[in-house]
């Protein structure tokens, strides 16, 4: 049985452009938005696991397949402007370096931290993978 696919330029909340380029849509901040918000209609912000739950659950949300395309330095960037928000909220300051030092404590990667490391154990997967193409593809076999 053969199956045909549509074509499409948008995959979830990526924006498929010519080439190797993708861009992010709102919707990629918007779903993270209504996750935590989600949470923390259930649990109360000040719980010890808060920041735990969001990074397990509502950060995957957002960088859901990312670490497959070359993103814009400025859309991931966007990203990371969109979790501050979320981080003053949670720690209960507007201090930078309060921020800070709460993220290193609580082990809470911006979502550009956390995508260069799912960027780095998507090549890793990809390079241990025996398929011959995905070599071809990494430019490994030429």
């Amino acid at each position: 049985m053969v199956y045909s696919l549509p074509w499409v330029d948008q995959i979830w909340y990526i924006i498929l452009l010519p080439g190797d380029k993708v861009v992010l849509s709102l919707r990629c901040k918007t779903f993270f938005f209504r996750s935590i918000n989600a949470i923390f209609g259930k649990v109360d912000r000040l719980a010890p696991e808060a920041p735990n739950v969001v990074r397990t659950k509502c950060m995957p949300i957002v960088l859901y397949g990312l670490e497959c395309f070359s993103v814009a330095q400025a859309d991931i960037k966007s990203l990371d402007l969109a979790v501050t928000p979320f981080s003053m909220k949670l720690f209960r300051t507007t201090n930078i370096d309060v921020i800070e030092e709460c993220r290193l404590f609580f082990d809470f990667l911006l979502p550009s931290e956390m995508l260069e490391i799912r960027r780095a154990k998507f090549e890793c997967k990809l390079i241990n993978c025996s398929n011959v193409l995905n070599y071809f593809r990494l430019g490994l076999i030429v």
